[in-house]
């Protein structure tokens, strides 16, 4: 028996994801699915993919392009998630600010460098039209990195997704001070060239169960009550987020998008390059539009 490993966040954007493993699809073609969850973002998923420590991961799209530039071994099989990420703009719960125009230094906690949270403050600096050169950024591995780093009197920016930070909101531990929303569609499914040799259609087939999985879930009346019990989430607020959400439910892309999506990072200095779609998607398995 096979086994293929697959990494995401432990958030409810992957619970198609935790459903289908769950379901173990391939048994009876002598594979077996194994669900990573690593807390610590998308930095740390690409290091897994280079390091051969997981055949596919669910990554954000800027920090896989990113990384994929800098020598990463794999490919986008498809999205995962077609809308942007609402990322939440958080400092500690006691500090005296309330608002970004009240920050005079510009200082972010980020889970890894190369991680969302560290390139989503990139977008937000040239949103408020901060000097880029002058940001600082402190690893601190995940959420609860953040909660225990974080000091009232210092107000460093921490940012992460929206719903998954809400309980701490409520709780007055973490204060939210504003949004931004990742400029492109904020999930890819990444696999390694190992796993697409070893493996072949098969990670295709996985990828369209979870296309079909993702479909039934966003006409399924019962998903917010499913999702809420999951994790440990309000209803209203899953259901606000899936109002905001949307699934990827095929291997459909448009290449003006990706490719307005790459001048945007080239800008920010994401990325050094706008790269050949070719060189990190499996043409063979997506059909690109314009």
């Amino acid at each position: 028996m096979k086994i293929l490993r697959i990494t995401g966040v432990p958030e409810h954007f992957n619970f198609p994801w935790v459903k289908v493993v769950e379901s173990q699809p391939f048994l009876d073609r002598g594979i077996q699915l194994k669900w990573i969850e690593e807390s610590r973002g998308s930095g740390q998923m690409n290091k897994a993919l280079r390091d051969n420590e997981t055949d596919l991961a669910i990554v954000l799209t800027e920090s896989f392009l990113k990384d994929f530039e800098a020598g990463n071994p794999s490919k986008i099989i498809g999205f995962h998630v077609n809308s942007p990420l609402v990322w939440g703009i958080h400092i500690h719960g006691q500090s005296k600010i309330d608002s970004l125009k009240e920050l005079k230094e510009h200082n972010f906690l980020i889970s890894r460098l190369g991680s969302g949270s560290h390139l989503m403050g990139l977008v937000l600096a040239e949103r408020e039209n901060w000097d880029a050169e002058k940001l600082s950024f402190s690893v601190i591995n995940n959420l609860p990195g953040a909660l225990q780093a974080m000091d009232p009197r210092n107000p460093e920016l921490f940012l992460w997704e929206k719903y998954t930070t809400k309980p701490w909101v409520d709780q007055g531990e973490l204060k939210r001070i504003g949004e931004v929303l990742s400029p492109w569609p904020c999930f890819v499914i990444t696999a390694t060239e190992a796993s697409l040799n070893e493996f072949g259609t098969l990670i295709i087939d996985l990828r369209n169960l979870i296309y079909d999985f993702s479909q039934k879930l966003q006409t399924d009346p019962g998903t917010i009550k499913t999702i809420a019990g999951e994790y440990k989430l309000e209803e209203s607020d899953v259901s606000a987020w899936l109002s905001q959400t949307k699934w990827a439910t095929n291997g459909i892309i448009s290449r003006t998008q990706l490719d307005q999506s790459m001048e945007h990072m080239k800008r920010l200095g994401i990325l050094k390059a706008k790269l050949e779609l070719g060189d990190f998607l499996t043409m063979e398995n997506l059909t690109l539009i314009d």
